[in-house]
């Protein structure tokens, strides 16, 4: 686990700090994007001149487009090379790409991978984070007023959840934990922490098993890959059948986690399901059996937050008996 990041002095390496000093500047300049979905951005991206040359830091930053070297104040082209963010362009254009984008969510900036996010390590960020942050907003709006001892967001990618998510409460969390296993993620999550002055330790972590047994999660979020991916990228692919596996191993592993050590803890689960013939939700089905064991105490609820989501997705043959991929929400209380 890494030290903690403090609002007045974080402890990062020289890259990540560039890029916290890269998006004060953006956000000292008014900066603001958007982040869709891969899809959308591929469309306006097509349009006739779109991503031919970035005319401004919305068309660098946001929408991943090349840009002639003399477009950046030299302050940020000084930062995103110091960062091993900055590339050429190919084709012998003479034009530059940023390796990182900048997305807006609510009164927070966080840096993430740039369009496309073809690597196997990529950072995603989009509407699925959107949703995600506005479902924990409304949970935890409805959580009495106490303190929290620890809130862990496992796979938390660029952090957004966790970051939001201790927002959201009356009293910051002691301990906000940013788990994922992957390097880059854990990277972009520091510069997020720093970036939106939030107390947090970074935890390289497959589900729970890198966090310490000092950690006792009140709270765990987590807003996990949920597709099949053919190619298997970390933020894409969540294993198994239909995708759903990796959710349901987050779900067993809170759930053991919180009825030895905090009793009365919180699991707020945002995924995706396929929903298969004759609308079977086949995730539910699981996460009922996991919920209904023997000896478990919990109270929860299930639903979806949005019917029909990557509907481009069902052209998979993976999909063939899938009506559609919908959004949905878990959120498990343990009684102890």
């Amino acid at each position: 686990m890494t030290p903690s990041l403090s609002r007045g002095e974080p402890t990062l390496p020289r890259g990540e700090q560039a890029l916290v000093e890269l998006g004060r500047l953006l956000r000292d300049g008014g900066y603001a994007f958007v982040t869709p979905t891969p899809e959308t951005h591929r469309r306006v991206n097509m349009r006739p001149g779109a991503a031919a040359r970035a005319a401004t830091l919305r068309d660098v930053f946001g929408w991943s487009r090349p840009f002639a070297r003399d477009l950046l104040p030299p302050e940020m082209l000084r930062l995103l090379d110091g960062a091993g963010a900055l590339d050429e362009e190919g084709g012998g254009s003479g034009l530059l790409k940023s390796r990182v984008r900048f997305s807006t969510l609510g009164p927070g900036l966080y840096a993430h991978s740039a369009y496309p996010t073809v690597e196997a390590d990529a950072v995603f960020f989009g509407p699925d984070t959107y949703r995600f942050v506005r479902f924990l907003a409304g949970v935890l709006a409805m959580r009495p007023a106490r303190g929290t001892n620890c809130l862990v967001d496992i796979g938390c990618g660029s952090g957004a959840g966790g970051i939001a998510a201790a927002s959201c409460l009356p009293v910051p969390p002691r301990r906000l934990i940013l788990a994922d296993i992957s390097a880059k993620a854990l990277s972009f999550a520091r510069v997020n922490a720093a970036l939106n002055g939030v107390e947090a330790e970074a935890a390289e972590s497959d589900v729970l098993g890198g966090v310490g047994e000092d950690a006792v999660p009140d709270i765990v979020v987590a807003n996990p890959p949920y597709l099949v991916d053919p190619a298997h990228r970390l933020y894409r692919d969540g294993g198994g059948a239909l995708g759903f596996d990796l959710s349901l191993r987050i779900l067993r592993e809170t759930l053991d986690r919180q009825a030895a050590t905090a009793p009365g803890g919180l699991l707020i689960l945002y995924t995706g399901v396929a929903i298969v013939a004759g609308g079977k939700d086949p995730f539910r089905a699981a996460a009922e059996r996991l919920l209904h064991e023997p000896g478990r105490r919990v109270r929860w609820s299930y639903g979806e937050i949005d019917p029909d989501v990557f509907g481009e997705e069902l052209e998979n043959p993976v999909y063939a008996e899938a009506e559609r991929i919908a959004a949905i929400g878990l959120v498990v209380e343990s009684l102890g």
